[in-house]
């Protein structure tokens, strides 16, 4: 990868090793991206791994279905509570902090679910566990803040697609090895996988400046005042949160799909259709070079257009594995579109307020997450499949509603 310019050094006498402080616009070395994106997956995929297992789950405990997919529900309330509690900090205090005490939580929230038999202690560790994986969305406003501005876009679109490889990684693992060795085993793997990711990220990590002067709470008061004044992220943030809701709807449920008639299959199937994520990480890392061409709303437009393209081909082909392939690929697609040039055109918005700034998008983008992969329960509860792809219809049309507000 080709390098920014402009980084200087420093020594960390507390640790005794030489690190990088980057300052804004100055650009960040290859290496560091590189470091970022490999950490944003590995730490995301934390919150993902629950995805294939929950039929296991719902066995080996005696629970229904819809108790299960709770266990996804309120993982992603987590982390959208981080999103709005903990992001922000990252422009107040040392972001390597921040970044090495929630991946140490997220060691022990995972360790406290394979050991848990209660499925109320699993919520609740899943819930802090989902308040502790907001790692990634520290990297990617750092990517935003300090890479030069010609490589901004290309920097945050590959620490994205790092991101999406970890979610892809996270159900096709998550998959073999909940069939092989057991869902505690697949938790007890992930807890030792965020210690050593702990140790790279503290040795490695650069340092940065803060960017904000002031109180925790004074901090967290100047989100208001930005989601007040900047009608644009607002717009970004809402759009691309139905987006999300959209995906997740379509993989709250497909591990109870396939499991039926006519698949009969089990968590090792879900992984296997997790590698047509790759579809959107491969689009993530090629878009930002294509944001400023085609605009941020245009980009959204066509994203909630695929999905919802994806979307009937679940509805009719979905009886199918080439159905729902088909629809997997055009749904991830669609949501990528969605969410890099929306988070791209966020964080361009104030870049100073870097951190802030994806705290909007991020918490926005995951209560839409929650939203959908909650109805996406109750319409399978009620309704099957054809419940789980109206829902999913819906939320690609209030994406392309939002768009319609959008006057740029």
């Amino acid at each position: 990868m080709r390098h920014d310019s402009g980084n200087h050094q420093r020594t960390d006498h507390s640790h005794g090793s030489v690190m990088k402080e980057l300052r804004e616009n100055g650009g960040i070395p290859g290496g560091t991206v590189l470091l970022m994106a490999v950490m944003a997956g590995l730490t995301v995929a934390s919150i993902y791994y629950n995805q294939p297992l929950l039929g296991m789950i719902s066995r080996d405990l005696g629970i229904s279905h819809f108790t299960a997919d709770m266990v996804t529900v309120v993982t992603q309330a987590g982390y959208a509570a981080g999103l709005m509690l903990v992001l922000p900090a990252g422009d107040l205090w040392s972001r390597r902090r921040i970044v090495v005490t929630c991946m140490l939580l997220s060691a022990l929230m995972l360790l406290a679910i394979a050991l848990s038999g209660s499925i109320h202690l699993i919520c609740a560790a899943s819930f802090v566990l989902g308040v502790s994986s907001v790692v990634p969305q520290l990297f990617i406003p750092l990517a935003g803040q300090f890479s030069e501005p010609g490589n901004r876009t290309r920097n945050i679109g590959f620490v994205l697609s790092g991101l999406l490889t970890g979610i892809l990684a996270a159900r096709v693992i998550s998959g073999f090895l909940g069939e092989w060795l057991g869902w505690r085993a697949m938790f007890l793997i992930a807890s030792a996988v965020m210690v050593i990711c702990t140790a790279v990220c503290l040795f490695l990590m650069p340092v940065t400046k803060k960017n904000f002067e002031g109180t925790y709470l004074s901090l967290l008061r100047s989100i208001i005042g930005i989601v007040r004044e900047h009608q644009q992220i607002r717009l970004n943030s809402v759009r691309s949160a139905f987006g999300f809701g959209s995906m997740l709807t379509l993989w709250a449920c497909m591990a109870f799909h396939v499991s039926g008639a006519p698949f009969f299959s089990g968590s090792d199937a879900v992984g296997w259709l997790g590698l047509c994520g790759m579809a959107g990480a491969i689009a993530a890392s090629g878009m930002g070079r294509i944001i400023h061409r085609f605009g941020v709303r245009r980009l959204c437009v066509i994203g909630a257009l695929i999905q919802l393209l994806g979307w009937g081909v679940a509805f009719i082909f979905g009886g199918t594995w080439s159905g729902l392939i088909a629809a997997l690929i055009l749904v991830d697609v669609g949501t990528q579109c969605q969410q890099l040039s929306g988070q791209s055109g966020s964080l361009s918005e104030i870049p100073g307020a870097s951190s802030r700034v994806n705290t909007i998008f991020m918490a926005t983008f995951f209560v839409g997450g929650c939203l959908g992969t909650f109805f996406a329960g109750l319409g399978w509860e009620h309704f099957g499949w054809t419940g789980v792809c109206l829902t999913g219809a819906l939320f690609a049309s209030g994406s392309l509603l939002a768009s319609a507000f959008d006057r740029k």
